[in-house]
C-alpha cells in the first residue's frame, strides 16, 4: 500500500525574513528576491508569487523528452524537510508523530549523505557507530535535488515523476514545500538533460476534493505554463502532448473521493479547452483489469482507463519473491499488456527493489520483502522485457519510508533504539546502477538473463 501523509489542519502563514543573498546557480532554486521562512498566517497568494516563476535557467541536451517509450522514470517524493530549511515543517517525513530521535522515526533506510556539501546536511540526534551525529537532507535544498538529477544522468535513468500531493497543496505550507521541490526538480532536469513531469497523488483527499487538483493544475499552467513553456525543454511529452499523471484511482482502501470525480478529473486534464490537451497517465490498483482484490470492483474504472492514455498499476508489496515475479508476469503483466493493446492504451508497469516499513509499523518485520542484492529488482525487469513492456516506472527514487529507494543509501546507519536496513555491503550506488541496466534491458540493449549484469566500472 502506497504511503502518503495528509497535510495537517489549521492556518499557516508566510513571513519574509531577509538574509544575505547567497551565491546561487542560475535558476537552481525558487526565483525569489530573498530567502524566507514559512510560519503560520500569511496569504496563499504570496506563496504563489514567490514560488512560481517561468523557467529561465540553463538546459543541457540529454534524453529524448518527447516520448515515454524506452524510458525508465522514477517516482520522486520530494517530501523530506528539516528544521531551518525554510519550510517551517521541522523533521517532516522523517519523524514519527512529533519526534525524530532514536526510537521514533518513519524511515527504514538511511540516506548516504557523504557526497553532500555541508549546507546540504542536517545533523540529527541519531548517532553513528563512531559516535558522530547521523545526518539527513532536505528536499527543499536546490543543491540536493540538483545532485539527485545528476545521479540520474550519471547512471542512465531518464528522469522523474515529481509527486504533488492533493492533500498538501491546498494548504499554504504544503504549497510552499511542493512548489519549491517542483522548481528545484525542473531546474535539475533541465541542467542534466533528464525528463520530469507532474504526478498528482490523490491520497488523503475527501469526497468532492479532487477539485483541489483541478485548481492546482490551472495554477501551474497560469503561472509557469507547465508542459507548455518553450524554455522548459525537460518537461516530458508523449504522443505530442505534455504528460500529467494522477495516482490513486479505483483503490478499495477507504478513499472518500469517488470514481465519478476521478472521471471528471481525467476528462479535464485530457480535454479542457484551456488546460487540457495532455497525455494523461493514471495510477490504478494492481488488479484493475479483473476488478478484484485491491479495486473497488466497479466497471466504471475501466471507463476511466479508456478515457486516459496510459495505465500504470501499483505493484509495491504485491509480490515478494522471484517466483512471485514470474507468476505475475504470466498472470498479470502479460494479460494487462494484451488488454491495453486491444483498447489502444499504453502500459507503464511499476517495479520496486524491496520493501520495509518496520519503523513506521512496528508489527511489520524489518526487510519484509528482501532485496536479495538486486536479484529481486532485476527479475522484474527481466520478466517485463520478456512480456514486451516498453516503458517502466521505477518505485521510488527517494522513498526511504517504505525502503523502496534506489538512490544512495548508507551501509553505516545509526545505532540505537531504531533499526535500519543497509545495502548489504554493496556499493551505495548499486541500485542506481542496476536501474540504469534495467533501462538498457527494456531498450533491447541487453539480453534477458537471470544473472545480474557484471559491473565493469563506476560511472
Amino acid at each position: 500500500m502506497r504511503f502518503t501523509q495528509s497535510a495537517t489542519s489549521g492556518p499557516f502563514i508566510l513571513i519574509a525574513v531577509l538574509f544575505m543573498i547567497l551565491p546561487r546557480i542560475a535558476a537552481q532554486e525558487v526565483t525569489t528576491d530573498e530567502k524566507f521562512q514559512m510560519h503560520r498566517g500569511v496569504a496563499r497568494q504570496e506563496v504563489i508569487q514567490r514560488t512560481l516563476n517561468p523557467y529561465s535557467g540553463e538546459h543541457a541536451s540529454g534524453i529524448d523528452t518527447s516520448t515515454l517509450t524506452g524510458t525508465v522514470m522514477c517516482g520522486y517524493q520530494g517530501w523530506f524537510a528539516c528544521p531551518d530549511d525554510g519550510s517551517g515543517r521541522g523533521w517532516y517525513h522523517w519523524r514519527k508523530g512529533r519526534r525524530f530521535e532514536p526510537g521514533a522515526c518513519t524511515i527504514d533506510l538511511w540516506p548516504d549523505v557523504s557526497e553532500l556539501d555541508e549546507d546540504e546536511r542536517f545533523a540529527t540526534s541519531f548517532v553513528l557507530k563512531d559516535g558522530s551525529p547521523a545526518e539527513v537532507f532536505s528536499s527543499l535544498n536546490p543543491k540536493t535535488v540538483d545532485r539527485h538529477f545528476r545521479w540520474m544522468k550519471e547512471y542512465g535513468i531518464d528522469g522523474a515523476f515529481v509527486q504533488r500531493f492533493g492533500a498538501e497543496v491546498h494548504d499554504t505550507m504544503g504549497l510552499y514545500h511542493f512548489n519549491t521541490v517542483l522548481a528545484n526538480a525542473r531546474a535539475g532536469a533541465n541542467r542534466h538533460g533528464r525528463a520530469w513531469a507532474v504526478m498528482y497523488d490523490l491520497s488523503g483527499l475527501g469526497n468532492g476534493q479532487t477539485q483541489v487538483v483541478i485548481d492546482d493544475w490551472k495554477m501551474l499552467v497560469d503561472h509557469i505554463a507547465v508542459g507548455r513553456d518553450a524554455n522548459d525543454k525537460a518537461y516530458l511529452r508523449h504522443n505530442g502532448k505534455p504528460v500529467v499523471a494522477v495516482w490513486g484511482i479505483g483503490f478499495n482502501d477507504g478513499r472518500r473521493y469517488t470514481l465519478d470525480e476521478c472521471a471528471q478529473l481525467v476528462d479535464f486534464l485530457a480535454n479542457d479547452p484551456n488546460y487540457g490537451g495532455n497525455t494523461v497517465m493514471i495510477g490504478v490498483p494492481t488488479f484493475w483489469r479483473t476488478l478484484t482484490r485491491d479495486t473497488v470492483g466497479d466497471a466504471k474504472l475501466h471507463e476511466i482507463v479508456k478515457a486516459a492514455h496510459i495505465v500504470s498499476p501499483w505493484m509495491v508489496g504485491r509480490y515478494g519473491t522471484v517466483d512471485d515475479v514470474e507468476r505475475f508476469a504470466r498472470d498479470v503483466w502479460g494479460p494487462d499488456l494484451a488488454w491495453c493493446s486491444e483498447n489502444g492504451k499504453e502500459y507503464l508497469p511499476v517495479v520496486f527493489p524491496g520493501f520495509s516499513w518496520h519503523n513506521m509499523n512496528r508489527r511489520s518485520p524489518l526487510g519484509q520483502i528482501p532485496r536479495q542484492g538486486g536479484r529481486f529488482l532485476w527479475k522484474q525487469y527481466n520478466e517485463l522485457r520478456k512480456v514486451g513492456a516498453t516503458m517502466v516506472y521505477q518505485a521510488m527514487f527517494d522513498e526511504v519510508d517504505e525502503a523502496t529507494a534506489i538512490f544512495k543509501c548508507t551501509n553505516n546507519p545509526p545505532v540505537g533504539e531504531s533499526n535500519f536496513l543497509d545495502y548489504e555491503g554493496l556499493p551505495t550506488d548499486h541500485y542506481l546502477w542496476l536501474t540504469g541496466q534495467g533501462r538498457r534491458l527494456i531498450r533491447n540493449e541487453l539480453q534477458p538473463t537471470e544473472v545480474l549484469p557484471q559491473r565493469i566500472e563506476q560511472p
